[in-house]
């Protein structure tokens, strides 16, 4: 009789699920195991956008998509061309999850419930026999070097060492544990001889404190522009004003591009808002001069010119020193150019970040020279692979660290399947 192969996935996340649900349904023959170190699965999943589950972005060009990954671009263009976007629509819709499009691009279920997803995930996982072993931290992962003959040799060529000193043995291993916050958390993973890319924080939120814009807190600008001063950085889109200082995915998406650069800077910096998406300051100078000479007699504080949310724009009047009582005909020059600053130039100090712990980034993680991404294996030890954000991988928002999941664990569950 034929010993069935087992595969051990360490992580009960997003990658994890995926790589052990494909390879047991591939190879019905493999025996697999999925550890979770808390008492939780899924935990990501469950909290993503609001709840509701990005779980990928409505962009069908390889070449366009990898573009959205600040590490790993050239990476996740060679695994993509194993399973894409396309992949993942068409694998949850053929288990009767059907997905929906935002006019942002981003994916969610259409029941706008991000349990629907983990059901889905949790079915699979009933229906091919997935062992699912709870609140099993992993200690020590080594390749196993019994001979035959030793009374000590085990079965398998991995030993996955717990905390809890039990010993689980298997032919291949998929690591899937996700970015971890501290670089002393990845020691188990060193030992093996990989290189870890120091993690920081990506995806967060600038931090303003005591700033008076907070008070306007919960207020949206469709497309402002923010550039952090001395970088080349810039981004355009959404921006929410938060109690803390500046969220949404203006902000998001630059702390993604930045991460390395700002954690550089111990999160202590200047940005400039353009909140006129990205209009120049001549144009604006010269609407507001067409405006006096034709609209004088309006009063300014009533006069939302820009169509800027109206507490923004009665904030901004108030910085500018513009009285509530003043008409355009009164207003001085002195007043109208900081206006103008104010618009396309304003400048606030960053200090600090904020990140949402259930929905957080690294940037960091095992470092890509030493993984095959036609395989998601080792290239140090064949039977070992890796899924998701454990790889120096991460995407901006928008649904691209859910797709680099589905996609490395699903690259690696055909590489283990085939094995």
């Amino acid at each position: 009789m034929i010993k069935k192969k087992k595969l051990i996935v360490i992580g009960g996340g997003a990658a994890g699920f995926f790589c052990a649900i494909n390879a047991a349904r591939l190879n019905p023959s493999l025996e697999v195991v999925l550890l979770e170190k808390s008492s939780k699965l899924l935990s990501k999943v469950k909290v993503s956008g609001g709840g509701r589950c990005n779980v990928t972005h409505a962009c069908f060009e390889i070449q366009e998509m990898s573009k959205r990954y600040p590490r790993g671009e050239h990476f996740v263009r060679k695994a993509f061309h194993q399973f894409f976007t396309t992949d993942t629509i068409e694998w949850f819709e053929s288990r009767g999850v059907k997905l929906k499009a935002e006019a942002d691009g981003r994916m969610f279920p259409a029941s706008n419930s991000s349990q629907t997803i983990i059901d889905c995930l949790l079915k699979e996982v009933n229906t091919y026999g997935v062992e699912i072993l709870m609140n099993r931290e992993v200690r020590k992962l080594k390749v196993q070097n019994g001979k035959p003959s030793d009374a000590k040799a085990m079965e398998g060529k991995w030993e996955v060492e717990l905390s809890n000193n039990e010993i689980l043995t298997a032919d291949f291993v998929c690591v899937a544990s996700g970015g971890f916050p501290k670089l002393q958390q990845f020691d188990w993973l060193k030992e093996t001889g990989h290189q870890i890319i120091t993690p920081v924080p990506s995806l967060f939120t600038f931090n303003m404190p005591n700033h008076p814009i907070t008070k306007l807190m919960g207020v949206v600008v469709p497309d402002a522009t923010i550039k952090i001063q001395s970088t080349k950085l810039k981004n355009t889109g959404p921006l929410l004003i938060t109690h803390w200082g500046m969220s949404g995915p203006c902000v998001l998406k630059l702390s993604a591009w930045g991460a390395r650069e700002l954690q550089e800077k111990n999160y202590d910096f200047l940005i400039l808002v353009n909140w006129l998406n990205d209009r120049k300051e001549q144009e604006v100078k010269e609407q507001l001069q067409f405006t006096r000479n034709n609209n004088g007699s309006q009063k300014i504080i009533n006069n939302n010119l820009f169509q800027l949310p109206n507490r923004l724009w009665q904030f901004l009047l108030q910085e500018a020193g513009v009285k509530e009582e003043w008409r355009w005909a009164d207003l001085p020059s002195k007043e109208q150019n900081k206006l103008v600053q104010l618009l396309v130039n304003h400048e606030f100090h960053v200090k600090g970040k904020t990140t949402f712990k259930e929905e957080f980034v690294t940037a960091g993680g095992v470092d890509l020279k030493q993984v095959d991404p036609n395989t998601m294996q080792s290239k140090l030890h064949p039977g070992l692979f890796f899924a998701g954000e454990i790889l120096d991988v991460d995407g901006i928002t928008g649904g691209f660290n859910f797709q680099h999941a589905w996609t490395s664990g699903f690259v690696a569950a055909k590489s283990i399947a085939a094995g």
